[in-house]
Protein backbone atom coordinates (compact mmCIF):
# COMPACT_ATOMS: atom_id res chain seq x y z
CA UNK A 1 0.00 0.00 0.00
CA UNK A 2 0.80 3.38 -1.03
CA UNK A 3 2.07 6.03 1.98
CA UNK A 4 0.71 9.06 0.53
CA UNK A 5 -2.43 9.82 -1.48
CA UNK A 6 -2.76 12.89 -3.27
CA UNK A 7 -6.24 13.75 -4.06
CA UNK A 8 -6.11 16.73 -6.57
CA UNK A 9 -3.93 17.89 -9.26
CA UNK A 10 -3.35 20.81 -7.66
CA UNK A 11 -3.11 20.36 -4.16
CA UNK A 12 -0.46 21.30 -1.90
CA UNK A 13 -0.57 18.44 0.40
CA UNK A 14 -1.23 14.55 0.54
CA UNK A 15 -2.47 12.36 2.90
CA UNK A 16 -0.51 9.59 4.93
CA UNK A 17 -2.46 6.39 4.06
CA UNK A 18 -0.74 4.73 7.17
CA UNK A 19 1.66 6.08 10.28
CA UNK A 20 5.21 7.76 7.92
CA UNK A 21 7.86 7.88 10.11
CA UNK A 22 10.52 11.22 9.96
CA UNK A 23 12.88 11.26 7.03
CA UNK A 24 11.24 9.00 4.73
CA UNK A 25 11.60 9.64 0.90
CA UNK A 26 8.30 9.36 -0.39
CA UNK A 27 9.21 8.66 -4.19
CA UNK A 28 6.00 8.95 -5.87
CA UNK A 29 5.74 12.88 -4.83
CA UNK A 30 9.41 13.59 -4.33
CA UNK A 31 9.61 14.95 -0.36
CA UNK A 32 11.18 13.47 2.49
CA UNK A 33 9.04 13.65 5.86
CA UNK A 34 10.31 16.17 8.35
CA UNK A 35 9.05 14.62 10.98
CA UNK A 36 6.60 11.54 11.95
CA UNK A 37 3.16 11.95 10.32
CA UNK A 38 0.58 10.00 11.99
CA UNK A 39 -2.22 8.20 9.92
CA UNK A 40 -4.67 10.27 8.05
CA UNK A 41 -2.14 13.19 8.30
CA UNK A 42 -1.02 15.64 5.83
CA UNK A 43 2.37 16.41 4.76
CA UNK A 44 3.32 19.69 2.30
CA UNK A 45 4.30 18.54 -0.62
CA UNK A 46 5.63 22.02 -1.90
CA UNK A 47 6.57 25.64 -0.43
CA UNK A 48 3.42 27.18 1.07
CA UNK A 49 3.94 30.92 2.00
CA UNK A 50 2.53 32.61 5.06
CA UNK A 51 -1.37 33.60 4.26
CA UNK A 52 -1.52 31.62 1.24
CA UNK A 53 -4.06 28.98 0.28
CA UNK A 54 -3.29 25.37 1.06
CA UNK A 55 -5.54 22.64 -1.34
CA UNK A 56 -6.69 19.12 -1.09
CA UNK A 57 -8.89 18.06 -3.48
CA UNK A 58 -8.06 20.93 -5.97
CA UNK A 59 -10.10 22.84 -2.78
CA UNK A 60 -9.13 25.35 -0.27
CA UNK A 61 -9.35 24.53 3.26
CA UNK A 62 -7.01 26.90 4.97
CA UNK A 63 -4.21 29.47 5.00
CA UNK A 64 -0.83 28.81 6.39
CA UNK A 65 0.01 30.50 9.42
CA UNK A 66 3.58 30.01 8.46
CA UNK A 67 5.74 29.36 6.09
CA UNK A 68 5.58 25.46 5.19
CA UNK A 69 8.50 23.52 3.27
CA UNK A 70 7.73 20.39 1.69
CA UNK A 71 7.74 17.62 3.69
CA UNK A 72 6.58 19.14 6.50
CA UNK A 73 3.43 18.09 8.64
CA UNK A 74 0.33 20.70 8.58
CA UNK A 75 -2.03 20.71 10.93
CA UNK A 76 -3.45 22.60 13.31
CA UNK A 77 0.10 24.25 14.11
CA UNK A 78 0.41 25.46 11.03
CA UNK A 79 -3.06 25.88 8.76
CA UNK A 80 -5.99 28.00 10.09
CA UNK A 81 -9.39 28.47 8.26
CA UNK A 82 -9.72 31.74 6.40
CA UNK A 83 -12.59 34.05 4.74
CA UNK A 84 -12.56 33.39 0.71
CA UNK A 85 -14.54 34.51 -2.04
CA UNK A 86 -16.59 31.01 -2.99
CA UNK A 87 -17.03 30.28 -6.81
CA UNK A 88 -21.22 29.34 -6.36
CA UNK A 89 -21.46 29.38 -10.39
CA UNK A 90 -25.63 28.13 -9.53
CA UNK A 91 -26.44 25.45 -11.72
CA UNK A 92 -23.43 25.29 -13.96
CA UNK A 93 -22.74 21.58 -13.00
CA UNK A 94 -26.63 20.12 -13.16
CA UNK A 95 -26.90 17.56 -15.42
CA UNK A 96 -30.37 15.30 -16.07
CA UNK A 97 -30.74 12.79 -14.01
CA UNK A 98 -30.09 9.22 -16.08
CA UNK A 99 -33.30 7.07 -14.43
CA UNK A 100 -33.28 3.06 -14.80
CA UNK A 101 -35.63 1.50 -16.89
CA UNK A 102 -38.66 0.35 -14.63
CA UNK A 103 -37.45 -3.21 -15.05
CA UNK A 104 -34.11 -2.12 -14.05
CA UNK A 105 -35.16 -0.74 -10.86
CA UNK A 106 -34.48 -2.39 -7.13
CA UNK A 107 -36.94 -3.11 -4.91
CA UNK A 108 -36.97 -3.75 -0.93
CA UNK A 109 -39.92 -5.24 1.09
CA UNK A 110 -41.58 -2.37 2.70
CA UNK A 111 -44.93 -1.76 5.03
CA UNK A 112 -47.20 0.03 3.08
CA UNK A 113 -48.95 2.36 5.29
CA UNK A 114 -52.57 3.61 4.65
CA UNK A 115 -51.11 7.13 3.07
CA UNK A 116 -49.39 5.40 0.44
CA UNK A 117 -45.98 5.99 2.71
CA UNK A 118 -43.80 3.02 3.26
CA UNK A 119 -42.31 1.97 6.31
CA UNK A 120 -38.99 0.21 6.83
CA UNK A 121 -39.71 -0.80 10.26
CA UNK A 122 -42.90 -1.56 11.87
CA UNK A 123 -43.09 0.24 15.62
CA UNK A 124 -46.09 1.01 18.21
CA UNK A 125 -44.18 4.34 19.74
CA UNK A 126 -45.34 6.75 22.84
CA UNK A 127 -44.16 10.26 22.10
CA UNK A 128 -43.75 12.26 25.30
CA UNK A 129 -44.84 16.26 24.50
CA UNK A 130 -43.10 17.33 26.96
CA UNK A 131 -39.85 16.19 29.38
CA UNK A 132 -42.71 15.86 32.31
CA UNK A 133 -44.59 13.25 30.88
CA UNK A 134 -41.26 11.08 30.27
CA UNK A 135 -41.01 8.78 32.95
CA UNK A 136 -44.93 7.42 32.53
CA UNK A 137 -43.67 6.37 29.03
CA UNK A 138 -40.84 4.68 30.03
CA UNK A 139 -43.41 2.10 32.44
CA UNK A 140 -45.44 1.92 29.77
CA UNK A 141 -42.95 0.84 27.43
CA UNK A 142 -41.15 -1.27 29.54
CA UNK A 143 -44.60 -3.49 30.29
CA UNK A 144 -43.75 -5.21 26.94
CA UNK A 145 -41.27 -7.27 27.22
CA UNK A 146 -39.83 -9.64 25.26
CA UNK A 147 -42.22 -12.06 26.14
CA UNK A 148 -45.04 -9.93 25.63
CA UNK A 149 -43.78 -9.19 22.31
CA UNK A 150 -43.99 -12.59 21.31
CA UNK A 151 -47.60 -12.26 20.49
CA UNK A 152 -46.88 -9.83 17.78
CA UNK A 153 -44.74 -11.30 15.71
CA UNK A 154 -45.18 -8.36 12.33
CA UNK A 155 -44.29 -5.37 15.08
CA UNK A 156 -40.45 -4.85 15.75
CA UNK A 157 -41.41 -3.02 19.26
CA UNK A 158 -42.76 -0.19 21.05
CA UNK A 159 -40.58 2.49 21.54
CA UNK A 160 -40.45 5.41 24.02
CA UNK A 161 -39.52 8.76 22.48
CA UNK A 162 -39.10 10.97 25.48
CA UNK A 163 -36.85 14.29 25.70
CA UNK A 164 -35.98 17.39 27.93
CA UNK A 165 -38.03 19.97 25.97
CA UNK A 166 -41.73 20.88 25.36
CA UNK A 167 -41.93 23.65 28.17
CA UNK A 168 -40.45 26.75 29.74
CA UNK A 169 -39.95 28.26 26.07
CA UNK A 170 -42.08 31.04 23.99
CA UNK A 171 -45.33 29.56 22.89
CA UNK A 172 -44.98 31.28 19.80
CA UNK A 173 -42.42 31.66 17.00
CA UNK A 174 -39.63 30.21 14.83
CA UNK A 175 -38.49 27.76 17.62
CA UNK A 176 -41.60 26.54 18.62
CA UNK A 177 -42.85 26.04 15.31
CA UNK A 178 -40.40 23.93 14.65
CA UNK A 179 -40.33 21.78 17.59
CA UNK A 180 -43.79 20.85 17.11
CA UNK A 181 -42.86 20.21 13.21
CA UNK A 182 -40.51 17.47 15.08
CA UNK A 183 -43.57 15.88 16.93
CA UNK A 184 -46.15 16.08 14.03
CA UNK A 185 -43.08 14.06 11.73
CA UNK A 186 -42.38 11.59 14.40
CA UNK A 187 -46.06 10.85 14.96
CA UNK A 188 -47.23 10.58 11.45
CA UNK A 189 -43.46 8.72 10.52
CA UNK A 190 -44.34 5.28 8.16
CA UNK A 191 -42.22 3.01 10.47
CA UNK A 192 -44.51 3.51 13.20
CA UNK A 193 -47.65 1.54 13.04
CA UNK A 194 -49.33 3.65 15.86
CA UNK A 195 -48.66 6.23 17.81
CA UNK A 196 -49.64 7.12 21.69
CA UNK A 197 -49.25 11.37 22.24
CA UNK A 198 -48.96 11.70 25.58
CA UNK A 199 -48.21 15.11 27.47
CA UNK A 200 -48.92 16.24 31.20
CA UNK A 201 -51.34 18.56 30.15
CA UNK A 202 -50.05 21.87 30.58
CA UNK A 203 -46.77 22.52 28.84
CA UNK A 204 -46.65 24.50 26.20
CA UNK A 205 -46.15 21.62 23.44
CA UNK A 206 -49.76 21.11 23.69
CA UNK A 207 -51.51 17.73 21.90
CA UNK A 208 -54.41 19.22 20.19
CA UNK A 209 -51.97 21.32 17.96
CA UNK A 210 -49.92 18.26 17.39
CA UNK A 211 -52.67 16.61 16.35
CA UNK A 212 -54.32 19.18 14.63
CA UNK A 213 -50.94 19.41 12.54
CA UNK A 214 -50.71 15.69 11.57
CA UNK A 215 -54.24 15.27 10.36
CA UNK A 216 -54.69 11.75 11.51
CA UNK A 217 -57.31 9.94 13.82
CA UNK A 218 -57.09 6.05 14.02
CA UNK A 219 -53.40 5.32 14.13
CA UNK A 220 -52.88 8.43 16.24
CA UNK A 221 -54.17 7.83 20.23
CA UNK A 222 -53.58 10.75 23.20
CA UNK A 223 -53.65 11.39 26.76
CA UNK A 224 -52.46 13.66 29.40
CA UNK A 225 -51.21 12.50 32.93
CA UNK A 226 -53.60 14.89 34.67
CA UNK A 227 -56.89 14.11 32.55
CA UNK A 228 -55.87 10.68 33.27
CA UNK A 229 -56.07 11.25 37.30
CA UNK A 230 -52.34 10.24 37.83
CA UNK A 231 -49.36 8.94 36.99
CA UNK A 232 -50.58 5.30 38.06
CA UNK A 233 -53.85 5.95 36.08
CA UNK A 234 -51.74 6.74 33.28
CA UNK A 235 -49.56 4.13 33.13
CA UNK A 236 -52.66 1.37 33.40
CA UNK A 237 -54.53 3.02 30.39
CA UNK A 238 -51.68 3.86 28.90
CA UNK A 239 -50.81 -0.45 28.37
CA UNK A 240 -54.24 -0.90 27.67
CA UNK A 241 -53.94 1.48 24.53
CA UNK A 242 -50.64 0.55 23.16
CA UNK A 243 -52.65 -3.21 23.35
CA UNK A 244 -54.87 -1.93 20.88
CA UNK A 245 -52.22 -0.55 18.72
CA UNK A 246 -50.48 -3.62 18.55
CA UNK A 247 -53.45 -5.66 17.68
CA UNK A 248 -53.86 -3.56 14.52
CA UNK A 249 -49.48 -3.00 13.85
CA UNK A 250 -49.69 -6.84 13.93
CA UNK A 251 -51.99 -6.74 10.98
CA UNK A 252 -49.03 -5.50 8.73
CA UNK A 253 -47.53 -7.30 6.83
CA UNK A 254 -43.93 -7.01 4.28
CA UNK A 255 -44.87 -6.59 0.37
CA UNK A 256 -42.17 -5.84 -2.37
CA UNK A 257 -42.03 -2.00 -3.28
CA UNK A 258 -40.05 -0.35 -5.18
CA UNK A 259 -36.47 1.49 -3.69
CA UNK A 260 -38.36 4.89 -5.42
CA UNK A 261 -39.97 4.78 -1.59
CA UNK A 262 -36.74 4.84 0.34
CA UNK A 263 -35.63 7.96 2.05
CA UNK A 264 -32.28 8.09 3.11
CA UNK A 265 -30.66 10.28 5.88
CA UNK A 266 -27.06 11.19 5.32
CA UNK A 267 -24.88 11.78 8.81
CA UNK A 268 -21.02 11.51 9.73
CA UNK A 269 -19.80 11.93 12.94
CA UNK A 270 -16.62 11.05 14.64
CA UNK A 271 -14.94 11.92 11.32
CA UNK A 272 -11.76 11.21 10.74
CA UNK A 273 -9.27 12.62 7.20
CA UNK A 274 -9.88 8.88 5.79
CA UNK A 275 -13.94 9.85 6.06
CA UNK A 276 -13.68 11.92 3.20
CA UNK A 277 -11.80 9.13 1.14
CA UNK A 278 -13.26 6.27 1.54
CA UNK A 279 -16.98 6.42 3.64
CA UNK A 280 -18.31 9.57 2.78
CA UNK A 281 -17.34 9.08 -1.44
CA UNK A 282 -18.45 5.27 -1.23
CA UNK A 283 -22.01 6.84 0.39
CA UNK A 284 -21.96 9.37 -2.20
CA UNK A 285 -21.32 6.77 -4.84
CA UNK A 286 -24.91 4.89 -3.70
CA UNK A 287 -26.88 8.13 -3.09
CA UNK A 288 -26.25 8.29 -7.03
CA UNK A 289 -27.22 4.72 -7.43
CA UNK A 290 -30.46 5.47 -5.02
CA UNK A 291 -31.42 8.23 -6.97
CA UNK A 292 -31.44 6.55 -10.17
CA UNK A 293 -33.49 4.35 -8.95
CA UNK A 294 -35.96 7.29 -8.26
CA UNK A 295 -35.04 7.61 -4.42
CA UNK A 296 -34.57 10.69 -2.08
CA UNK A 297 -31.34 11.04 0.19
CA UNK A 298 -31.25 13.96 2.07
CA UNK A 299 -27.92 15.74 2.69
CA UNK A 300 -27.56 17.89 6.33
CA UNK A 301 -25.78 19.58 8.93
CA UNK A 302 -24.89 23.18 7.71
CA UNK A 303 -21.94 23.81 9.21
CA UNK A 304 -20.59 20.85 8.20
CA UNK A 305 -20.78 21.88 4.82
CA UNK A 306 -19.33 25.57 5.07
CA UNK A 307 -16.80 26.53 2.97
CA UNK A 308 -17.94 23.60 1.01
CA UNK A 309 -21.35 24.81 0.13
CA UNK A 310 -20.66 25.67 -3.64
CA UNK A 311 -20.02 22.55 -4.37
CA UNK A 312 -23.49 21.98 -3.84
CA UNK A 313 -24.78 25.42 -5.56
CA UNK A 314 -23.08 24.22 -8.92
CA UNK A 315 -25.33 21.06 -8.69
CA UNK A 316 -28.74 23.18 -8.11
CA UNK A 317 -31.13 21.49 -10.31
CA UNK A 318 -32.70 25.50 -10.21
CA UNK A 319 -31.62 28.61 -8.96
CA UNK A 320 -34.51 29.14 -6.11
CA UNK A 321 -33.09 26.22 -4.77
CA UNK A 322 -29.07 27.28 -4.55
CA UNK A 323 -30.23 30.50 -3.26
CA UNK A 324 -32.22 28.57 -0.18
CA UNK A 325 -29.06 26.94 0.46
CA UNK A 326 -26.73 30.75 0.83
CA UNK A 327 -29.35 31.98 2.60
CA UNK A 328 -29.32 29.52 5.05
CA UNK A 329 -25.37 29.58 5.00
CA UNK A 330 -25.74 33.49 6.28
CA UNK A 331 -28.92 32.42 8.84
CA UNK A 332 -26.28 30.55 10.71
CA UNK A 333 -23.25 33.17 10.43
CA UNK A 334 -25.53 35.28 11.77
CA UNK A 335 -26.92 33.03 14.48
CA UNK A 336 -23.52 31.55 15.87
CA UNK A 337 -22.45 35.57 15.86
CA UNK A 338 -25.10 36.31 17.89
CA UNK A 339 -24.29 33.46 20.47
CA UNK A 340 -21.05 34.86 20.27
CA UNK A 341 -19.74 31.88 18.54
CA UNK A 342 -18.16 31.04 15.14
CA UNK A 343 -19.72 28.61 12.16
CA UNK A 344 -15.90 27.86 11.89
CA UNK A 345 -15.03 26.13 15.23
CA UNK A 346 -15.33 22.76 14.00
CA UNK A 347 -13.38 20.54 13.76
CA UNK A 348 -13.62 18.54 17.45
CA UNK A 349 -11.15 17.14 19.01
CA UNK A 350 -11.40 13.62 18.13
CA UNK A 351 -11.85 15.28 14.20
CA UNK A 352 -8.63 16.83 14.62
CA UNK A 353 -6.35 13.82 16.09
CA UNK A 354 -8.07 11.58 13.11
CA UNK A 355 -5.97 14.39 10.73
CA UNK A 356 -9.14 16.95 9.59
CA UNK A 357 -7.58 20.44 10.41
CA UNK A 358 -10.42 23.03 8.96
CA UNK A 359 -14.21 23.02 8.93
CA UNK A 360 -12.93 23.50 5.39
CA UNK A 361 -11.29 20.27 5.20
CA UNK A 362 -14.41 18.46 6.87
CA UNK A 363 -17.15 20.05 5.01
CA UNK A 364 -15.15 18.63 1.61
CA UNK A 365 -15.80 15.05 2.92
CA UNK A 366 -19.22 15.40 4.68
CA UNK A 367 -20.28 16.98 1.33
CA UNK A 368 -19.32 13.89 -1.00
CA UNK A 369 -22.29 11.82 0.68
CA UNK A 370 -24.14 13.47 -1.48
CA UNK A 371 -22.93 11.80 -4.68
CA UNK A 372 -22.83 13.56 -7.91
CA UNK A 373 -26.42 13.49 -8.45
CA UNK A 374 -28.94 17.07 -8.85
CA UNK A 375 -29.52 19.23 -5.43
CA UNK A 376 -33.24 19.47 -5.94
CA UNK A 377 -34.72 21.10 -2.85
CA UNK A 378 -33.30 23.09 0.49
CA UNK A 379 -35.91 22.50 3.85
CA UNK A 380 -35.80 23.76 7.10
CA UNK A 381 -35.19 21.63 10.14
CA UNK A 382 -38.05 19.16 10.25
CA UNK A 383 -39.98 19.84 7.26
CA UNK A 384 -41.97 16.96 5.34
CA UNK A 385 -39.63 16.25 2.45
CA UNK A 386 -41.53 15.97 -0.25
CA UNK A 387 -38.86 16.16 -3.54
CA UNK A 388 -37.57 13.29 -5.27
CA UNK A 389 -33.56 12.46 -5.62
CA UNK A 390 -30.82 14.76 -3.58
CA UNK A 391 -32.17 17.22 -1.28
CA UNK A 392 -30.30 19.40 1.96
CA UNK A 393 -32.07 20.07 4.79
CA UNK A 394 -31.04 23.12 7.20
CA UNK A 395 -29.52 21.70 10.66
CA UNK A 396 -26.96 21.45 13.12
CA UNK A 397 -23.95 19.49 12.95
CA UNK A 398 -24.18 17.72 16.14
CA UNK A 399 -26.20 14.17 14.86
CA UNK A 400 -28.47 13.38 17.17
CA UNK A 401 -30.39 16.76 16.78
CA UNK A 402 -29.62 16.23 12.64
CA UNK A 403 -31.28 12.96 12.52
CA UNK A 404 -33.86 13.84 14.27
CA UNK A 405 -34.24 16.50 12.13
CA UNK A 406 -34.43 14.03 8.75
CA UNK A 407 -36.25 11.06 10.73
CA UNK A 408 -39.42 13.78 11.67
CA UNK A 409 -38.86 14.53 7.50
CA UNK A 410 -39.80 11.18 6.48
CA UNK A 411 -36.13 9.51 6.67
CA UNK A 412 -37.14 5.65 6.69
CA UNK A 413 -33.44 4.73 6.72
CA UNK A 414 -30.10 6.43 7.66
CA UNK A 415 -26.21 5.77 6.92
CA UNK A 416 -24.31 7.08 9.48
CA UNK A 417 -20.41 7.00 8.27
CA UNK A 418 -17.46 7.15 10.85
CA UNK A 419 -13.76 7.50 11.29
CA UNK A 420 -13.45 7.46 14.70
CA UNK A 421 -16.48 5.11 16.00
CA UNK A 422 -19.70 6.09 16.71
CA UNK A 423 -22.68 3.84 18.11
CA UNK A 424 -25.69 6.13 17.37
CA UNK A 425 -29.13 4.37 17.16
CA UNK A 426 -32.27 5.74 15.61
CA UNK A 427 -35.48 4.48 16.59
CA UNK A 428 -37.73 4.33 14.92
CA UNK A 429 -35.39 4.47 11.57
CA UNK A 430 -32.48 1.79 11.36
CA UNK A 431 -28.73 3.36 11.33
CA UNK A 432 -26.28 1.99 8.91
CA UNK A 433 -22.71 1.94 10.16
CA UNK A 434 -19.80 2.39 7.88
CA UNK A 435 -16.53 2.69 9.01
CA UNK A 436 -13.79 5.11 6.92
CA UNK A 437 -11.14 2.31 7.87
CA UNK A 438 -10.31 -1.05 8.48
CA UNK A 439 -8.54 -0.48 11.94
CA UNK A 440 -11.49 1.13 13.69
CA UNK A 441 -14.06 -1.57 12.12
CA UNK A 442 -11.90 -4.32 13.53
CA UNK A 443 -11.85 -2.81 16.60
CA UNK A 444 -15.39 -1.81 16.99
CA UNK A 445 -16.84 -4.35 14.47
CA UNK A 446 -19.21 -5.20 17.05
CA UNK A 447 -20.68 -1.51 15.91
CA UNK A 448 -19.99 -1.47 12.03
CA UNK A 449 -22.42 -2.41 9.17
CA UNK A 450 -19.47 -2.08 6.54
CA UNK A 451 -16.33 -1.57 6.09
CA UNK A 452 -14.95 1.10 3.79
CA UNK A 453 -11.33 0.68 4.88
CA UNK A 454 -11.23 -1.84 1.66
CA UNK A 455 -10.83 1.61 -0.29
CA UNK A 456 -8.04 2.77 1.57
CA UNK A 457 -6.69 -0.58 1.48
CA UNK A 458 -6.58 -1.12 -1.77
CA UNK A 459 -8.81 -4.07 -2.40
CA UNK A 460 -12.41 -1.81 -3.25
CA UNK A 461 -12.85 0.88 -5.53
CA UNK A 462 -15.42 4.00 -4.35
CA UNK A 463 -17.66 2.58 -6.75
CA UNK A 464 -17.98 -1.09 -5.88
CA UNK A 465 -17.82 -0.10 -1.88
CA UNK A 466 -20.64 2.19 -2.66
CA UNK A 467 -22.65 -1.11 -4.95
CA UNK A 468 -22.27 -2.84 -1.79
CA UNK A 469 -23.89 -0.14 0.13
CA UNK A 470 -27.14 0.14 -1.71
CA UNK A 471 -27.47 -3.62 -1.39
CA UNK A 472 -27.18 -3.29 2.45
CA UNK A 473 -29.38 -0.51 2.18
CA UNK A 474 -32.05 -2.41 0.48
CA UNK A 475 -31.31 -5.49 2.96
CA UNK A 476 -31.94 -3.37 6.08
CA UNK A 477 -35.23 -1.69 4.41
CA UNK A 478 -36.55 -5.26 4.10
CA UNK A 479 -35.66 -6.15 7.73
CA UNK A 480 -32.21 -7.33 8.19
CA UNK A 481 -31.35 -5.82 11.52
CA UNK A 482 -28.52 -3.41 11.88
CA UNK A 483 -25.61 -3.43 14.67
CA UNK A 484 -27.33 -0.78 16.45
CA UNK A 485 -30.88 -2.57 16.48
CA UNK A 486 -28.88 -5.99 17.53
CA UNK A 487 -27.76 -3.99 20.35
CA UNK A 488 -31.52 -2.04 21.41
CA UNK A 489 -29.74 1.48 19.85
CA UNK A 490 -32.05 3.90 19.23
CA UNK A 491 -34.54 5.58 22.24
CA UNK A 492 -32.46 7.92 23.85
CA UNK A 493 -31.01 9.81 20.60
CA UNK A 494 -34.31 11.81 20.06
CA UNK A 495 -32.86 15.26 20.36
CA UNK A 496 -35.28 18.20 18.69
CA UNK A 497 -33.23 21.24 17.61
CA UNK A 498 -33.68 23.62 20.66
CA UNK A 499 -33.71 27.48 19.41
CA UNK A 500 -35.44 28.93 21.77
CA UNK A 501 -34.26 30.38 25.49
CA UNK A 502 -35.25 28.58 28.33
CA UNK A 503 -37.50 30.91 30.31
Amino acid sequence: MAHMLKLGDSDDVAVALQSVPAAQFLEDLRVTTLSDVPAGHKVALRAIGVGKPVRKSSQIIGFATQAIVPGEHVHTHNLITGDFERDYSIGAEAQPTRFLRPEEMASFLGFVRPDGRVGTRNYVGVLTTVNCSASVARRITAHFTPEVMSAYSNVDGVVAITHGTGCGMAEHGEPADLLRRVFAGYATHPNFAGVLLLGLGCETNQIDSLVALTGMTGALRSATIQEEGGTTASVQKGIATVYELLEQANQATRTLVPASELVVGLQCGGSDAYSGISANPALGAAVDMLVRNGGTAILSETPEIYGAEHLLTRRSSRPEVAEKLIERIHWWEEYTARHKGSIDNNPQPGNKTGGLTTILEKSLGAVSKGGTTNLNEVYLYAEPVVAKGLVFMDSPGFDPVSATGQVAGGANMLCFTTGRGSVFGCKPTPSLKLASNTALYNRMQDDMDINCGAIIDGDQSVQEAGALIFEEILAVASGKPTRSEVHGFGEEEFQPWLQSATL
